[in-house]
């Protein structure tokens, strides 16, 4: 290894806070996995600062060997896709930690050391380098969240957590078939850079695609394999909640950009149709689900839904804004959905119940509470200086070009979200509440204001400065655009633009660079290029 081990200690604190959660006494469990989870985040803070936002490749990278004979070694890096979700990680892990410090009565240090498990293998998806190491990571996290929904979970727990499991793990299966493919068809590596440069024959690659769609299409979860996402959701715990919405789903989304995109380009333009469909099915789908709900959870679950539907349609524009979109808009949703489910944890664990009808009126009782409700719900309908904006309306932009259509549809999801989040808000916030029950609440105290605050912070930050987070990926998305579609061999063979996505690709060489139509007019008139 060459540097300091930035990342391996990222990954191996949460590991060892695990331990330490089982030899410190009772009364400091909470306080240890507090302090395991904010050291974390302190040692991530710096890699914001290190990043050179001018490179697009891997930094902070680690290697070493691992076992030899198969060729598989022990590799992470960071570019700049990967770098804002790790920090996003790092940032919710001691929310969850203080969500949870009264809700969680029994086996206390056994579900902090499912939270700091699950710490580790999130940033371990996000770090690795080599596909084995990746596929470790991305099953560390399903026990542990089979463990958080199935122990303390709500009344119908059990057959939540086996839903979860069930879906995630068929989805896995699959996934490890397609490292075993490429293992053998790329050069008998596990190395995701260099498989990410073979080239493969259109027919492996079809197949390669549906074997990664079927393991990254469950966990977004795209329509209509969202199916498990309500269950989870609702029998989870507050924590475990945040965890799957702000983290786990993030990782079927990063899963498309850092393997089927740049692996797979032939396969990626060939079902990008499937995907658009798919993804604007999941944005009206979603919305239209979200309105028809009475329980609070259950109707931010279905915004997920929805909300997720931007990402992936972002990811398959292969344009600037659409990529560049999709992932600040994987950072926005766990942002604010994380900060949605937090305030349902808090009135549950007053009112003891999710329902609509049973939370009524809260601005007078609670008006700190209602505060934080009020700007996570606007956060999340996009409105303008917000972080949601900022990521829907680049999707929005990079859809426009792709087609005018679907950009149109794709914009009916915005009005249906703040058709169901205004009306939540207005009956949970400024409806009239229940005189003998709701008057009594108290309203959020330190520890809570400790909680949401920094999400907050973080909505209007991203929303009125979002620069430096694109700066950072820029780089790194024009890698991934240049991989789906060649400039040398776009220009070699300009008529190999035969597919029904024609007009959009002559848009999208203007979004990085000369449009390629200019180069070849200018090679015609007999100039020198």
């Amino acid at each position: 290894m060459t540097g300091f081990p930035w990342l391996t200690i990222l990954i191996v604190l949460p590991l060892a806070g695990a331990i330490a959660v089982f030899a410190v006494k009772e009364r400091s469990i909470r306080l240890t996995a507090l302090a395991v989870t904010v050291a974390d985040l302190l040692i991530s803070l710096p890699l914001w600062w290190l990043f050179d936002a001018s490179s697009g490749q891997m930094q902070f990278v680690e290697s070493a060997r691992w076992i030899p004979s198969l060729s598989i070694d022990y590799r992470l890096g960071l570019d700049g896709i990967s770098l804002p979700l790790v920090l996003m990680t790092t940032v919710l892990m001691p929310l969850c930690i203080l969500i949870s410090w009264h809700s969680i009565e029994k086996k206390i240090r056994s579900f902090m050391a499912m939270l700091l498990i699950m710490e580790s293998a999130m940033i371990g998806v996000f770090c690795a380098l080599d596909f084995v190491l990746f596929y470790v990571f991305w099953e560390a996290m399903l026990i542990p969240m089979y463990l958080l929904i199935g122990v303390w979970g709500g009344p119908n727990r059990l057959y939540a957590a086996i839903k979860f499991l069930l879906y995630t793990l068929t989805g896995s299966v699959l996934l490890l078939v397609a490292i075993l493919v490429l293992y053998f068809q790329g050069g008998h590596t596990f190395d995701i850079l260099r498989l990410s440069q073979g080239s493969y024959s259109t027919s492996l690659q079809f197949w390669l695609f549906l074997a990664f769609f079927a393991a990254f299409a469950v966990k977004v979860p795209m329509f209509p394999f969202h199916t498990w996402l309500p269950d989870a959701h609702v029998e989870a715990p507050t924590a475990g909640s945040v965890i799957l919405a702000s983290v786990l789903l993030k990782m079927g989304t990063y899963g498309f950009l850092r393997f089927s995109l740049p692996m797979l380009p032939d396969a990626s333009r060939l079902f990008t149709p499937l995907m658009v469909g798919l993804s604007i099915a999941a944005i009206i789908y979603g919305a239209y689900m979200a309105l028809a709900q009475a329980d609070l959870k259950k109707l931010i679950a279905y915004s997920s839904v929805s909300h997720m539907g931007f990402v992936t349609l972002g990811l398959f524009m292969f344009n600037m804004q659409g990529i560049e979109g999709a992932v600040m808009q994987m950072v926005n949703h766990g942002i604010t959905t994380g900060g949605l489910f937090l305030c349902v944890g808090m009135i549950y664990e007053r009112t003891h119940s999710r329902q609509i009808l049973d939370n009524v009126g809260l601005t007078k009782p609670m008006p700190r509470y209602a505060t934080f409700l009020v700007i996570f719900a606007l956060s999340s309908l996009g409105l303008p200086g917000t972080n949601s904006f900022v990521g829907e309306f680049m999707v929005l932009a990079g859809t426009f070009l792709w087609s005018k259509i679907a950009a149109a549809l794709a914009s009916l999801g915005i009005i249906l979200a703040a058709a169901y989040l205004l009306w939540m808000v207005q009956r949970v916030a400024f409806g009239v509440p229940d005189p003998h029950v709701l008057p009594k609440l108290r309203d959020v105290n330190l520890r809570e204001m400790i909680t949401l605050v920094p999400l907050v912070v973080l909505i209007f930050v991203i929303g009125l400065f979002p620069n430096p987070i694109l700066t950072r990926m820029h780089p790194s998305v024009e890698k991934v655009i240049a991989r789906v579609f060649p400039p040398a061999a776009e220009h070699a063979s300009p008529m190999r633009r035969v597919d029904p996505f024609t007009p959009s690709l002559e848009r999208i060489p203007a979004l990085t660079g000369p449009t390629f139509s200019q180069e070849t007019q200018t090679a015609s008139e007999g100039r020198p290029q």
